[in-house]
């Protein structure tokens, strides 16, 4: 199969023949038809996080299961699935008290002195994320995967697995925002174009997304922000503040830049509560003063929205074909695997929402 290999990182993605293993116990293979570009990919390819080399980036992705290993009862050949990154064990604490997302998922990956799963000239590839989505096929376990309605269209499905998932999340199971509260978004990108979404179906009162770029903010309006905030301008922050009366209930961070995560604090108004969901620099720290902590205000991590993806995905798929949820705003372009340097070089520039790779069917 043809994918999008990292040999190095801060070096362009080379397209390669890979050999995919056979599935085996629990084991789907599944033929990608589409697959987004997440910033997340971008921190591995410039080398911000570490990741075993060589390796498949590509975390966001559906297609159509082409085979499946012994016990596997979660999916089968022909259904149309959605993956997700946070493949989950299901047993460890973290499983059964339901928060299924942080679940190291160490059963869920093949074990040290069996067959990689990837190779190329016999020599094993690394999986990035338990995906490796930039390639023809994927070889997954079945708890990295989801079945969903066969009549959702794919390219739009493929941003379910982590653009959405992480900003709808954040409001509908980790801010769990009450209507009528008030969300300012920092960051319009793909995520954050979610969660502005994800707060109108949730009855937020008033939702400000907050970027440098005007036209993620007329994106974001058109996804249910009833005010936006140029994030480059001097004030913005008192000028939310006052617009709110006092600050936001819930602030949201979605691009992974330290100005984005202190903005979101300084947004906040008295109880108010803080969820970064970006990647920030590994040395980067967030905090609270002493005075925010006795005005009762609180601050977050949500790793992919606290997701319980099973249930989760197939409800964001009800959402997108009753019309409330809008993903087709979200895609701004979509282009071949030939094309995954030029949608990352767009994805520096940060000027669009999601590009998604698209397969041939």
């Amino acid at each position: 199969m043809k994918a999008a290999v990292l040999h190095e990182a801060k070096t362009p993605l080379t397209i390669e023949e890979i050999t995919v293993d056979k599935p085996g116990p629990r084991e789907v293979l599944i033929r990608t038809v589409a697959c987004g570009v997440c910033r997340s990919d971008l921190h591995f390819v410039d080398g911000a996080y570490p990741h075993p080399l060589p390796a498949i980036p590509g975390h966001e992705a559906a297609g159509i299961v082409e085979m499946v290993g012994e016990g596997v009862t979660t999916v089968k050949v022909g259904d149309a699935v959605v993956t997700c990154l946070s493949a989950f064990c299901g047993h460890c604490e973290f499983c059964v008290t339901g928060r299924m997302s942080l679940c190291m998922g160490g059963d869920t990956r093949r074990k040290k002195g069996e067959p990689p799963r990837l190779s190329m000239g016999g020599a094993p590839i690394n999986q990035m994320l338990n995906l490796s989505a930039y390639a023809e096929l994927m070889l997954v376990h079945e708890h990295a995967c989801v079945a969903i309605d066969p009549d959702m269209p794919l390219d739009r499905a493929s941003v379910l697995g982590c653009a959405v998932t992480t900003g709808a999340g954040a409001v509908f199971n980790v801010a769990k925002l009450t209507p009528g509260e008030t969300v300012a978004v920092v960051g319009c990108g793909g995520v954050g174009l979610a969660a502005v979404n994800a707060a109108r179906i949730a009855g937020a009162g008033r939702i400000i997304a907050v970027d440098p770029v005007p036209e993620k903010r007329a994106l974001a309006q058109k996804l249910g922000a009833t005010d936006t905030v140029d994030a480059s301008a001097e004030g913005a922050v008192g000028e939310i503040v006052a617009l709110t009366k006092g600050g936001v209930d819930h602030a949201i961070e979605a691009v992974g830049r330290p100005a984005s995560g202190d903005m979101a604090v300084k947004l906040l108004r008295r109880g108010g509560t803080a969820t970064v969901l970006g990647m920030m620099p590994l040395d980067h720290k967030t905090g609270l003063s002493a005075m925010d902590l006795l005005s009762g205000k609180k601050l977050q991590g949500a790793f992919m929205g606290g997701n319980r993806f099973p249930v989760d995905i197939p409800r964001l798929v009800d959402f997108y074909m009753r019309g409330l949820l809008d993903l087709d705003t979200i895609i701004a372009e979509r282009v071949p695997l030939e094309k995954i340097n030029h949608a990352f070089d767009e994805l520096r520039k940060g000027d669009t929402a999601r590009t998604v790779i698209v397969f041939d069917a």
